[in-house]
Parts: C-alpha cells; structure tokens; sequence
C-alpha cells in the first residue's frame, strides 16, 4: 500500500472518503480562512500506474508550499484519488471529491479519457478543471467548456510541428506511424496527416495502432519497417516508445525517429532504449529535462533538484512527470496568489484564462506560458530538440505552435 508523505497540509486517499464541504459563506466550497482544498485523480493502480508519480509529486509541492506560509495566509489541502485510469472510476472519484469532499477545484487530474468523462459534469457545475492532464485540442475549447483548461502542451501542434520538420529534412521520405489507439495517438494521426497536407497521401507508408495494455509493440515495428519507411513516428509513453527504438535497432531499421513529448526523455526512454537505437531521435519540449548534462548548472534545476531531495525523496527526480507537477503546481500558486482575497471559482477561471507570457521555474529559455478568453492553449511556441547520443540539441530558437 502507498504510504502517505508526511508533509502538513497534504493529504493522500487511495479511496477518497466522505467529508464535510465546510466552505464559509463568504467563499466559494472548499475555500476557508485558513484552508484551500483541491481535487486530483491519478492512476495509482492499473496499467498506467506508473503516472502515480505525478500526484505524488504535487503533493510534495503543496507541502513545500504550506512550509513557506501557503498562499496569503491559508494552507493547500489536496486530496489526489486513485481512479486506476478508469473512466467510470474517475467519474465516481470526481463526484466523491466535489460533493462530499467539497474541493474548490480539481488540480491536475491525470489522464484523456478520464479527464473527458467528467469534463461536462465540472463544467455544469462550474469547478474549474485545472491544468488537466492531456494535450488533445478537445480541452482548448472555452466556447463549449469554459471550466476546463490543459496544462501540456497541445498534442496537435507538437506533430504539425513534426511534420514541418519531415517535409523540410526528408521531402521524398517515407512516414511510418506508431500510434497508441485512443484520443491521445488518434491526435497525433490526424494532425500528421493534416500537416503534411498534400503530400500526406504519398509520403505515409503505413500506419499501427496499439493498446495501452498490450504487452509488446514489436509486431507493430516488424511490419512498419516492412512498408519502406525511413521515417518512424512514435505516438506513446516511454514503455511503448523504448520497445519500439529497440526493435528497429534490432531489425537493423535506421529511419528518423520523431518521438511525442511525453515519452522524450533521456534517462527514461533513450538511454533504456540503447544509444545506438536512440541517437538522432526528434523530439519536442517546452520543459528543461533534469537529466541533460548540458542543464546541470541551470538555477531552475538546481532549485528543482533541492526541492525534490526534501518534499519527494523517494521519487525519481529525472522523471519528466515531476517536473510537469513541479511547474503546474507553480501555476496553481500564481493563480491563487493572483486572485488576492476574492477566492471564488469564477475569479480563479479569469486568473487562469489571462495569463500573459508568464515563466516559471523549469520551462526552457525563451518559452513561457499564455492564455486569453478565447484561447486556452497553454504554450504558443515549443523547442525542437535532437537528441545526440549524450545531450539534447535545439533545433535553433523555439517556434510557433499554432
């Protein structure tokens, strides 16, 4: 069983219990004098429980929070709740949360399908769903959902930028895609399509899909390198995507590999994936990764290091999943802070949807973070890297996203 951190203010339920929503009246639920409480869902079990790092690691920023005084004056309470990257189960958690925990707002709840499953219940009840966890453009949609909001960036711009990438290094090249089959690699699909534009129909060579609970994607690699291919497209986390630089390495495959943000990462995925298969790999990154040599001097990783040896010694300081909660709970605080004594779930959301090329601690030099009314797309300009068999590499200076 997952111990709780013993950090003050922080509070860890695998199954999230009935409690009292004892919210002043001068406040909206969940916000007291002394207290603001929020929500998360996250896989601590299951095929993705891997990810149960992430909830791990906010609370161990909320705890570093609370040590400094909070945010004028009162302490962060999160209730992160296991939901086994079910949707059912998400929907049960997410209820159990707002109605009987009565948090003032959900923080960083992991997952696409879960996140959709309890997007419109939110919404109707306007509880801001906050730096969410996933990057399909369904969330960049204020009109229809203005209480929901992505902390990623968006999944579609990342691969249009992919695809900018392959028509300007291999024009006459041939596209193989690797994709997880559900909302997160079905982005990726189409917006590779959509980016290559014309020349889309003659340059994908072939197409596979996996399941998250699948065992190996190998068959999947075997018959991509069967179509020709010199480029290979990897839609997935770092288990799929070292599985799959492996087998091409194995099958003497060499195309151009491009590999979707979250699995980017040197000690995660390409050092496990062997060098040789994972020199020259593409990626892009918005975030410094803490185990790049060159970055080792940066202050923001410095800092990051120091906060996760005291909050969070027990996790893996080089997982990309701790940084991202390590800058989203940033976002929270600013937001927070932003909103002075007027703690009311309509003035987090207008705190939240006007930030203007705002940086915080372990985004890369020259990226920051904005939103406007009527775009929610959290990052407007990204980092194209390549890796080098030792350091990440930028592609020039970051680019537009959109």
């Amino acid at each position: 069983m997952t111990r709780t951190l013993p950090q003050v203010g922080a509070v860890f339920l695998l199954l999230v219990s009935a409690g009292t929503a004892g919210a002043q009246a001068k406040y909206d639920p969940g916000v007291t004098d002394t207290e603001i409480k929020l929500g998360q869902t996250a896989p601590y079990s299951g095929p993705l429980s891997a990810y149960s790092t992430f909830g791990r690691a906010s609370l161990a920023y909320f705890a570093m929070i609370n040590e400094q005084g909070g945010v004028n004056g009162r302490k962060i309470s999160l209730l992160t709740a296991d939901d086994g990257f079910s949707p059912p189960k998400t929907v049960e958690q997410t209820r159990k949360l707002v109605e009987a925990d009565g948090v003032f707002a959900m923080f960083a709840p992991v997952g696409t399908a879960t996140n959709l499953s309890v997007r419109k219940y939110l919404n109707d009840r306007k509880v801001p769903q906050l730096w969410l966890q996933s990057g399909i453009s369904k969330f960049n949609d204020p009109k229809n959902y203005p209480w929901s909001l992505s902390g990623l960036p968006n999944y579609d711009t990342e691969v249009r930028a992919f695809a900018k990438h392959i028509l300007r290094v291999r024009p006459q090249g041939k596209v193989a895609l690797l994709y997880q089959n559900d909302d997160f690699g079905k982005e990726y699909q189409a917006g590779l399509k959509d980016g290559l534009g014309v020349r889309a129909k003659q340059m994908m060579a072939g197409e596979q899909s996996f399941e998250v609970t699948d065992p190996t994607v190998e068959s999947q690699i075997i018959n991509l390198r069967a179509t020709g291919a010199d480029v290979l497209v990897i839609v997935a986390t770092q288990k799929q995507t070292v599985q799959a630089l492996r087998k091409a390495q194995d099958l003497g495959w060499k195309p151009l590999s491009l590999i979707a943000f979250p699995a980017a990462s040197i000690t995660r995925t390409y050092v496990p994936a062997g060098l040789d298969a994972s020199t020259g790999a593409v990626s892009s990154a918005v975030v410094v990764d803490p185990s790049d040599p060159d970055r080792q001097s940066d202050p923001d990783v410095q800092a990051y290091v120091r906060f996760m040896d005291k909050y969070y010694p027990g996790g893996d300081k080089l997982d990309g999943l701790n940084v991202t909660a390590y800058y989203e709970g940033q976002l929270m605080i600013e937001v927070l802070k932003r909103c002075g004594p007027d703690l009311s779930r309509k003035n987090v959301m207008m705190y939240a949807t006007n930030l203007k090329g705002l940086r915080v601690a372990m985004l890369r030099p020259g990226i920051t973070v904005g939103t406007s009314p009527d775009n929610y797309n959290l990052f407007k300009t990204l980092q194209m890297l390549t890796f080098d068999g030792t350091h990440l590499i930028p592609a020039g200076p970051p680019i537009a996203a959109e």
